[in-house]
């Protein structure tokens, strides 16, 4: 009776304190704002803001505020609410697109006044010497973030040694589902300003999440608990435990070696005495039943703190002053970054020695962190958020098998890219691809040499793993863009040209018009192409200007059908001479003046011309995935000088990540007032 008082006890004050913590959550981690820090120019740099607001702004606003202010918003851009530099600063994005259309001629539109030479020079010659002298590379102002849904899986999971999964019977007929429980009671996370999902700056703490967090905690440490859990509790305690050992067997010494154990591993940091203290002093003099209950109470006081479910609460520094982040808080970075997960026993260690900093060894920790299987996360979220690969998942739900085919192949392509030291043009072009029997259809004589998978009796299809393959005879093949899941997620040329500018090129590319007409069918009498009926489409002015950018990247892939199948292959059968059709035609000419004829021209395009944009593109994808938040003004020092040591030394993937851990947003940030503290 006196065990079930005092767990009764304890429960209410875990009720209470849950209540405490997060009204004390809403109130000083919610509350924090980011603000705008103010870049520090030299006296030079006057004559810049003066030249802004004396000779730019007047330009915009006798020929761009018409359409582009006020209660009028095309693609949702406010000239009228820039009238300072800092103004102009705040949206740096913004100038590059300005300077873009301006040099393609596609605005102001036809029928509006046109800007002259003189006009569009002095815009053009702000914007560069503005970016050429102004920018001051800075770190951001340190904001709390909260883990993602997938972050706070992992976290758990390498926290505890197990996961916590739902058990469901799924056959091959079936779309695989993460089984995740966490996963499956989270709400999904929307991505942030920066395009992932790990930017949670403003995903507030709800109490529909708090409570999935409470549901969470209870079920890890019931396990733990459990028989089940036996082999990971041991570890905790640090000893082997028998098999006919029960919880109620828990003593002081065992609790307190599991209490300090877990406490730094679940705060990412050694935890301090005087915590420690605290809590052990809530167990002392306990024992059985309510010892246990008293452990555990402790330990979901735990998990259910800020500094757990939140990024960098816990980091040391001075309030107010640009500093280098502390040594717990880099490897924090570091291996959310490449593992989506906690730091391990050896981040720590190099942390808690203060070695972390040294840039050799942060450079060593990027190679061995890719040589693990956990580095495959950077593939299954950052790689499949950034091309839109989870777009296959609605478009082939009614076909599992196809599905797990052609998505698997995606994200065991950029694993290998990632992981293996590859050269980051290798993207766009490589004698390396992944088949298996889904997949390999696609890959004519090739197939020949892949390795069969004998199939069990009563399946007519099954799901098989991709084998690494080097391509020898498959034509049309070679890198992402001739992928047949790319090509299948991304059907008809304007889908794939808009796809390729966004995610390829980093060219922003805003939404059709919703009054844009749809594409007329042939004439009464005539059988042409659909590219020569959108030649027709394409006729109307404003339809040109976006489309001079899409159809010539999107045209090149029309040697590919709706599945990804190379139609132009020499060993495809022949139409017959009765049936109707016409040549394909895969030529085009890019707004900046290069013309192919093939997607294979195309392609030696984007690897030589064109490569120094995509290699920046690259570069700020990955940088914003890292440091969790959308690219500012003061980052692009930055991405300029990893986009050009990249192009230079012929950069690989793995140079990428040790540049961008090594960057000096990603070591160093700006603290606005001063952290939670410990307790």
């Amino acid at each position: 009776m006196d065990a079930f008082n005092e767990n009764n006890r304890e429960g209410k004050q875990l009720q209470s304190l849950t209540s405490l913590v997060y009204l004390d959550l809403l109130s000083s981690v919610c509350l924090m704002r980011p603000f705008l820090y103010s870049l520090v120019f030299t006296a030079t740099l006057s004559a810049s803001s003066t030249a802004f607001e004396d000779e730019v702004r007047p330009i915009l606003e006798r020929s761009c505020v018409k359409c582009h202010g006020g209660e009028k918003l095309k693609g949702k851009v406010d000239f009228s609410k820039i009238l300072t530099e800092q103004d102009a600063d705040a949206q740096f994005e913004l100038w590059k697109t300005v300077v873009e259309v301006l040099e393609a001629k596609e605005m102001p539109p036809d029928d509006e006044p046109q800007l002259s030479d003189a006009e569009k020079k002095t815009i053009i010659d702000w914007y560069q010497k503005r970016s050429q002298t102004s920018i001051e590379a800075k770190p951001s102002v340190f904001e709390p973030r909260r883990l993602s849904g997938p972050e706070y899986r992992n976290t758990l999971r390498s926290l505890f040694g197990f996961d916590l999964e739902v058990a469901v019977a799924e056959a091959e007929q079936t779309v695989i589902s993460d089984q995740s429980l966490v996963l499956k009671l989270l709400p999904t996370d929307p991505p942030g300003a920066s395009g992932f999902i790990n930017d949670t700056h403003r995903a507030r703490l709800s109490p529909v999440i708090w409570d999935q967090y409470l549901h969470l905690s209870n079920a890890a440490l019931e396990k733990l608990f459990s028989k089940k859990g036996r082999a990971q509790l041991g570890e905790f305690i640090g000893t082997q435990l028998p098999n006919d050992w029960q919880p109620v067997d828990l003593s002081h010494d065992q609790a307190e070696r599991l209490i300090r154990r877990f406490v730094p591993r679940a705060l990412r940091r050694p935890a301090p005495e005087e915590q420690l203290a605290k809590i052990l002093a809530a167990i002392s003099g306990k024992r059985g039943d309510v010892l246990v209950a008293a452990t555990k109470f402790e330990l979901k006081t735990v998990l259910m703190s800020p500094a757990f479910f939140y990024r960098g609460l816990l980091m040391e520094g001075e309030p107010g002053k640009q500093q280098t982040v502390d040594h717990f808080e880099l490897a924090e970075r570091l291996s959310y970054f490449l593992w989506e997960d906690r730091p391990d026993e050896e981040l720590t260690r190099l942390a808690t020695n203060g070695s972390l900093r040294d840039e050799q060894v942060l450079d060593g920790q990027v190679a061995r962190m890719l040589s693990s299987p956990k580095a495959r996360n950077l593939a299954q979220s950052f790689g499949t958020q950034w091309l839109e690969i989870d777009s296959l998942d609605g478009l082939l739900a009614k076909d599992p098998i196809r599905h797990h085919a052609l998505k698997t192949q995606l994200i065991d392509f950029l694993n290998y890219l990632f992981t293996e030291n590859r050269p980051i043009v290798e993207l766009i072009d490589s004698k390396i691809t992944f088949v298996n029997q889904g997949t390999s259809g696609f890959y004519g004589k090739d197939r020949q040499r892949m390795k069969r998978h004998a199939t069990p009796k009563g399946i007519e299809r099954q799901r098989t793993p991709h084998q690494k393959f080097e391509l020898v005879h498959a034509e049309g093949r070679g890198g992402l863009l001739t992928m047949p899941g790319i090509l299948t997620m991304n059907q008809g040329p304007i889908q794939r040209g808009t796809w390729i500018l966004r995610r390829i090129l980093g060219v922003p590319i805003g939404e059709p018009p919703a009054d844009t007409p749809p594409i007329k069918g042939s004439p009464r009498g005539k059988n042409l192409t659909f590219r020569e009926r959108f030649e027709m489409h394409r006729s109307n002015v404003t339809c040109a200007r976006c489309h001079e950018k899409i159809d010539p990247l999107g045209f090149a892939l029309e040697g590919y059908d709706k599945n990804g199948q190379f139609l132009l292959a020499s060993d495809r059968p022949k139409k017959k001479a009765n049936e109707p059709g016409k040549p394909i035609d895969t030529s085009g000419k890019l707004p900046s003046g290069e013309t192919f004829e093939t997607f294979a021209g195309l392609k030696e395009i984007l690897l030589t011309q064109k490569r120094e944009p995509i290699v920046r593109n690259i570069v700020e994808r990955t940088l914003a995935y890292a440091l969790c938040r959308k690219l500012e003004r003061s980052d692009q020092p930055v991405v300029d000088a990893i986009t050009q040591n990249l192009c230079k030394n012929d950069g690989t993937w793995k140079s990428l990540f040790q540049q961008v851990a090594n960057s000096l947003p990603f070591r160093e940030t700006i603290i606005e007032t001063a952290n939670i503290s410990h307790e």
